[in-house]
């Protein structure tokens, strides 16, 4: 399918003169057809953003989306951590009706100050909302609140959809899927790259794929929290891309690391190194953002270490699924992991700089 790209408008390029005005159920109201509708007071200037061109063929999720005349859509966000809090707080501010829910309640807080609603399970916040995201920790945390006891399937319905921006392996997505399917609701699974700043500042990558008209129903939501998306076609796609992004990630602060700790070995500047990175060839803003603190041995956490270290297990075993050898990303999450070992969990993955110190003998 070919790339081509596309100005975000608040009326979706495809969306025709009846498909603003046929009857529907009321499930979901105008999450892209009328975005002044949910989003009264926009505070993003949209850019151009790479997605994949559709046909304006009408479908069902389309059309009930699309509808409830004097309604505002509904949106729910499961998982208030380092990520999810940005990303509802920004719905919030373009002026969206948001409903949160967080297993340590208290992390709702903020988000209930600026005008969100409460719900106390994921199940409240599927059957309350119209479309509801989640962005949890790791595969079990994303399985139980989609489909465990409370989970957000409950609470799911034809016309309602579940966007996934968590990173997770292509099968547990892919079971994800399949019991939000079941409910009649239509499913998209979205990882984003990008950590705590680009979350803040919605400039996340969307890697989105599953049902397309989710996707192009939601794709102002996804606007407004990130500067581009990308559609990739069947479940399991988007996290198969996402494990790849984070792999080659990993791989590359391993080797920083080695680079910082060799040059100050040697007697150079360490602070220079970054600069000097920074003007070639192989500068990263990575690189840029990261360099400095981790000369100073600070790691302020915006992508946790323990959640690299998962995401390289994750790539691993999808490489050993296909036989694709990736022995540098296997060496790299060794390292990784004697850095968790060391209690570096927690602090920003950066610190896997900590796990090449060698401590002097006496």
């Amino acid at each position: 399918m070919a790339t081509s790209f596309v100005k975000s408008t608040s009326i979706h390029p495809h969306i025709s003169s009846a498909f603003l005005t046929s009857p529907s159920n009321y499930c979901l109201s105008k999450a892209m057809a009328l975005v002044s509708s949910f989003c009264p007071h926009p505070h993003f200037h949209f850019t151009t953003k790479p997605i994949f061109s559709f046909s304006s063929k009408q479908n069902n999720f389309s059309t009930s989306i699309a509808q409830a005349e004097g309604k505002q859509t509904k949106i729910g966000f499961l998982g208030l951590g380092i990520m999810g809090s940005p990303m509802a707080q920004n719905l919030l501010k373009a002026g969206c009706d948001v409903t949160v829910w967080n297993r340590t309640k208290s992390k709702c807080d903020p988000l209930i100050s600026l005008g969100a609603k409460y719900e106390s399970c994921p199940e409240g916040v599927a059957a309350s909302c119209d479309v509801t995201f989640a962005m949890l920790a790791d595969p079990e945390s994303a399985v139980d609140v989609a489909c465990g006891k409370n989970g957000a399937a409950s609470g799911l319905s034809q016309g309602k959809g579940y966007v996934d921006v968590s990173t997770v392996d292509v099968a547990t997505s892919k079971l994800i899927s399949e019991h939000i399917k079941a409910t009649g609701a239509e499913f998209l699974e979205a990882p984003v790259s990008g950590s705590k700043k680009p979350a803040e500042d919605g400039q996340l990558i969307f890697l989105t794929a599953g049902d397309r008209s989710l996707f192009e129903a939601t794709s102002t939501l996804l606007d407004i929290m990130g500067k581009s998306k990308f559609y990739l076609g069947d479940v399991g796609n988007g996290a198969a891309m996402k494990l790849v992004v984070n792999m080659i990630m990993g791989s590359m602060m391993a080797s920083f690391s080695e680079g910082i700790l060799l040059s100050e070995k040697v007697g150079l500047d360490p602070s220079v190194l970054v600069e000097v990175i920074s003007q070639g060839a192989i500068s990263a803003p990575m690189y840029s953002m990261k360099g400095p603190s981790m000369v100073k041995s600070s790691y302020p956490t915006a992508f946790p270490l323990k959640h690299q270290q998962k995401d390289l297990r994750l790539a691993l075993a999808l490489a050993e699924s296909v036989s694709q050898p990736i022995p540098i990303a296997a060496a790299t999450n060794e390292l990784y992991k004697i850095a968790k070992s060391r209690g570096l969990s927690d602090q920003d993955f950066s610190a896997v700089i900590e796990a090449l110190k060698v401590k002097l003998q006496h």
